[in-house]
């Protein structure tokens, strides 16, 4: 079976969990030997793993160029070859030459995030149409709002169902404040795909109650965590006899609640100076959470040490004895498995989408304070129930694997195709 894939994120470039996520959904799938997955990116860095073809949606042309194949050959990155540019350029299927392209009838993207996304999103749409009309596939899958256009414009043109990925709403990253134009893209793509995998049954409430979809197309697909690599199991724990680290690590964004974590750290530390906080990340409420540890006296305890990459991510973790992720509005959130991989419990809020999945971890409503700093305390002062979150976390977390997930999605390909 061949999927065509829609994607804004993938490893080695990470901004946040769909990236994440993506990897582990396709690592999965490509574990089935007959699976194969044709990833579609607004901009490739040329490092992604080739166990799935990628193909950098801002290297095929919508206008043509009569260029000769050695101009190809050094005009392309390694991962497309001169016969996969005239290939997509013999399937170009309208006018563009009103858009604005590079000498190689090809449209730049920034990648990531950028002031333009929405014309960003209108071109990888645009693209999707050739892409659609020059690949052999049988079903389409695409991630997130960003890309739910491409999907639905793949679809058109090639007949096959389409199962789109919902890895967050508006809903959730607006706390309510929807962006009306971003709500229409989302059901836009809801409404014409054949199967919606929402990464939880929370997210699978919110799909089928806002978005008005039929509850029979709609399905929780939990995410997962990869096994950790050897070097990644090594970086050593550090003796905390003395002072205990609690750390919250993602996004500092309204979504995430990070202004409930300095409330909770400000009444831990009413009890105790033995306990370090740390807010690892960045965002656009950083500088009011850097505000609010100044209101409450805590600087001395707080560090902000900024955004973590890679290996950092991991050496954070286990630099903690606690993680905490009080979200206010969470689908799924893969940072509380990846500590509990790093052996650090975790404390997650009851409005978490993996708390669907988790046992082994504390649950509180975000907004109780009182409730996040009992559980905070408890696990700094208590070594058997830190030994005991820390050892059966392990285990726990060590199930969810991406292959099951892998699996679980294939079910639902075959069932989309009527397949038995």
């Amino acid at each position: 079976m061949r999927v065509l894939m829609f994607g804004w994120e993938f490893p080695p470039k990470i901004y946040g969990g769909l990236a994440v996520a993506s990897y582990g959904i396709t690592k999965g799938l490509s574990l089935q030997p007959d699976m194969e997955t044709i990833f579609c990116l607004p901009k490739p860095t040329g490092e992604e793993e080739t166990f799935l073809k990628i193909v950098g949606m801002n290297q095929v042309p919508i206008v043509y160029k009569g260029h000769d194949y050695e101009y190809v050959k050094h005009r392309m990155p390694v991962y497309m070859t001169p016969e996969d540019y005239y290939h997509y350029r013999d399937h170009i299927y309208a006018d563009f030459s009103y858009m604005h392209t590079n000498d190689m009838g090809c449209m730049e993207f920034a990648g990531g995030y950028p002031g333009n996304l929405h014309e960003e999103i209108n071109n990888f749409s645009i693209i999707s149409g050739v892409v659609a009309r020059a690949e052999q596939f049988d079903i389409i899958h695409a991630h997130d709002w960003l890309t739910y256009p491409a999907g639905v414009h793949a679809k058109m043109v090639s007949g096959k169902p389409l199962c789109i990925h919902v890895h967050a709403t508006d809903f959730d990253r607006s706390r309510g404040k929807v962006n009306p134009t971003v709500y229409s893209i989302e059901k836009n793509g809801m409404d014409h795909a054949d199967c919606i995998m929402c990464v939880s049954e929370l997210t699978r409430q919110t799909v089928i109650k806002e978005y008005h979809q039929d509850p029979r197309k709609c399905f929780a697909m939990h995410n997962a965590v990869y096994p950790l690599s050897q070097d990644l199991l090594d970086i050593p724990r550090p003796d905390h006899s003395k002072e205990k680290v609690v750390t919250f690590l993602g996004r500092i964004t309204m979504q995430k609640g990070p202004e409930y974590f300095v409330e909770a750290a400000a009444l831990v530390l009413q009890r105790t100076h033995n306990i370090r906080f740390c807010m690892a990340g960045s965002g656009d409420m950083l500088e009011a959470m850097i505000d609010l540890v100044a209101q409450r006296g805590i600087a001395d305890r707080f560090h902000f040490p900024g955004f973590q990459r890679g290996r950092q991510v991991y050496e954070t973790y286990k630099n903690s004895d606690v993680f905490v992720m009080p979200s206010v509005s969470e689908p799924f959130g893969i940072a509380p498995l990846e500590a509990m991989q790093c052996g650090t419990p975790s404390i997650i809020s009851k409005q978490s989408g993996c708390g669907e999945i988790l046992d082994k971890v504390i649950k509180v409503d975000y907004w109780d304070i009182h409730a996040m700093a009992d559980a905070i305390y408890s696990i700094c002062t208590n070594q058997s129930l830190f030994k005991y979150l820390q050892e059966e976390g392990m285990k726990e977390v060590n199930e969810i694997t991406w292959e099951k997930v892998g699996l679980r999605i294939r079910k639902l390909y075959n069932q989309c195709l009527g397949i038995n």
